[in-house]
Formats: C-alpha cells, structure tokens, sequence
C-alpha cells in the first residue's frame, strides 16, 4: 500500500512537472504620462512568453518616492520614468542593479550620465515656451527671443507658467532660469515675470487647455511653458486635418531645458533576465520609433528613425539650458522654496 502510494505521488509530481506553465509576469513601474502602442508590448510579450504589467505611480517625482519607500520590497522588476531632475537622488538611493545593456553603443555619449549604468537614457525632450502663432501676428508683436525679453512691458500679462513645486514642466523651466541667471539671480528676474503679470497655475493641463489661448479653451494668455514638441502634437491630435501647427516653440539660447529621461533594473528583482530583456527593448529601434508619437519625445538611439509630424513640426533647440544633476539634486527643495516665497507670496 505504501509503495502504490509512493508511486502514485511520483507520478502526480512528474505531471505537473511536465503541466504547461504560464508565462512569467514582468512588473514595469512608469509616471502616469507613459504610453506605448499594444503591439509594441505584445511583440515583447510573444517573443519572451511574459506577461508585463505596467504600474503607473503618479508624475516622476511621485513615483520615484514610491520606488526608494519600497527598496527593501520593490513594487516593480524594472523603473522608467526617472528623468535628470530627479537621476541624483535616484542614484542617491541605491535602487538600481547596474545593467550594461548592449544596446547602449547606439546611444550617444551625451545621454549617457551615469557611468556606472545603473539608469540608462530612453528619451528626452525639451521644455520650452510656445506662442500662439495667430495671436502674435494678429497684434503685430514680435515674438521674444530670450528669458529677458519676457519681462518687457509689451508681453505683460501674457505668459502662464506652471508652479514647479507641482509640476514637471514647471520644474524644469524654473531650472532654465536658474541655469541662465544663476542661483543668485533667477529670483530677481521671477519677480520681474511677478510685476509683468505671469500667471502660475498646478499643471500642465490647466495651463495647456484653459490658460493658452491656441488650444481648446482659447485662454487669455498666447504664450505658455510647455514642449518643443508639443507643435507636432497640435498637428496629430488636429480634428480638422492641419497642413501646419497654429503654435511653435521659442528656440533661443538658454530659453528650453532638455528633460532626459531613464530606464533601469531594480534591486530585489526575481526576473533579472526578463528586466535586461526589457531594458534592451526600450532602447531598441521598435520601442524607439513608437515613443514619438506616443508620448511626443525623442529617441536616443540614433538608428531610429523619426515620424514625419516630428521632422515637419516639432523643433530642436540648439542650445539648451543645462544644469549637472548633481547641482540639482542638492539644491532642488531650496530653489522651489525659494521661488515659491519669491512669487507666490
């Protein structure tokens, strides 16, 4: 009886282990703003037999925070989202395992900020003021070309912002500012926007479809902080099909910040070999190609090719404002505080 019994249990376990098994669940943690076609990620899927779960944790600072308050126990096998206002502290924190992908030959030297390769570069774009063609055309103004000329008489009362203490684009135009007239002197010149009538709102919706006068809500301010891509956008998301972009972007030197953006693996990962996998899909032409025109940014890897929207209508400054993430990091809290005595009260 004990050897039947004995065999029976050999048996049941040598089926089970030959039972089909599911495939493994890949976990992704990403900012709310993150988008990509379902093809993309099915073709992931059926080439890795993997099930990958993406868990949207609010904007990048947010959902950082949730990735280091969970180190001990991550949320997540892989983090995007992280861009270089936020690398330092990332790093800082120790969440990442370092991860060489080899895909990182095709990414440019510049988008590679940290040499040990625990967060790799995806995307970036930049963070620049839009103007509303017609309304600049319509009155006859001249459409500024620097930082300083936002503060003259002719432009009062035309400019929204967003409140970098609760916005991302917000966050990075303050950084221009600070990048531009340094930490000594960015104050000043926010109270010179302060006395020429700049309206600060929470987000970049609000600023977008109810302050700009160009979009939807057909607001009272023509010029607004938002993205050199955010023209091409226009033209995309168009009801009526457009043969040009109603707004463009403010190019001149110092006036944009570039927001880059990265992808690393996490420590505690049970998947490591899923999450490189994953890690080199992001930074491959399939995943590259398709970023554009979901999320409105840049590939880094220089064999993607970009869409025609992006080539016709969306602009690259050729001198963005830069700050050393390192600087940012230390100083970031102060800055907002800071801006926040200096603008709001």
């Amino acid at each position: 009886m004990k050897r039947f019994f004995f065999l029976t249990m050999l048996v049941t376990l040598a089926l089970a282990a030959c039972a089909p098994k599911g495939p493994a669940t890949l976990t992704v943690m990403t900012h709310d703003s993150f988008s990509a076609s379902e093809a993309v990620i099915t073709a992931f899927e059926q080439a890795n037999d993997v099930k990958v779960t993406f868990l949207k944790s609010g904007d990048a600072g947010e959902a950082l925070n949730k990735a280091i308050l969970a180190k001990d126990a991550p949320l997540a096998d892989v983090f995007y989202g992280v861009d270089n206002t936020f690398l330092s502290r990332a790093l800082e924190a120790d969440i990442y395992e370092a991860y060489a992908s080899p895909l990182l030959a095709n990414i440019p030297s510049e988008f590679q900020l940290d040499p040990q390769n625990r967060a790799l570069s995806v995307d970036y774009g930049d963070v620049c003021i839009n103007y509303d063609k017609a309304y600049f055309a319509d009155h006859g103004l001249a459409v500024p070309q620097s930082l300083e000329d936002l503060a003259k008489p002719e432009y009062k009362d035309l400019l929204v912002v967003e409140n970098p203490a609760t916005s991302s684009p917000g966050l990075v135009f303050l950084l221009a500012t600070i990048a531009h007239f340094g930490a000594d002197g960015y104050l000043n010149y926010w109270r010179t926007l302060r006395e020429n009538g700049v309206t600060v709102v929470d987000g970049w919706e609000t600023a977008y479809y109810t302050n700009f006068s160009a979009s939807s809500g057909h607001g009272p301010q023509p010029m607004i902080v938002s993205y050199a891509s955010s023209p091409a956008a226009e033209v995309v998301y168009a009801e009526t099909p457009l043969t040009d972009s109603p707004t463009a972007s403010i190019l001149a030197a110092d006036t944009c910040f570039r927001q880059i953006e990265f992808v690393g693996i996490l420590k505690g990962t049970q998947h490591r070999a899923l999450a490189e996998k994953f890690v080199d899909f992001m930074l491959g032409v399939q995943f590259q190609e398709d970023m554009p025109l979901q999320m409105f940014v840049y590939p880094v890897n220089r064999d993607a090719q970009l869409p025609e929207a992006f080539v016709r209508y969306a602009q690259i400054p050729e001198q963005p404002a830069y700050l050393n993430p390192a600087e940012i990091a230390a100083n970031r809290d102060q800055w907002i505080a800071n801006w926040t005595e200096a603008v709001l009260r």
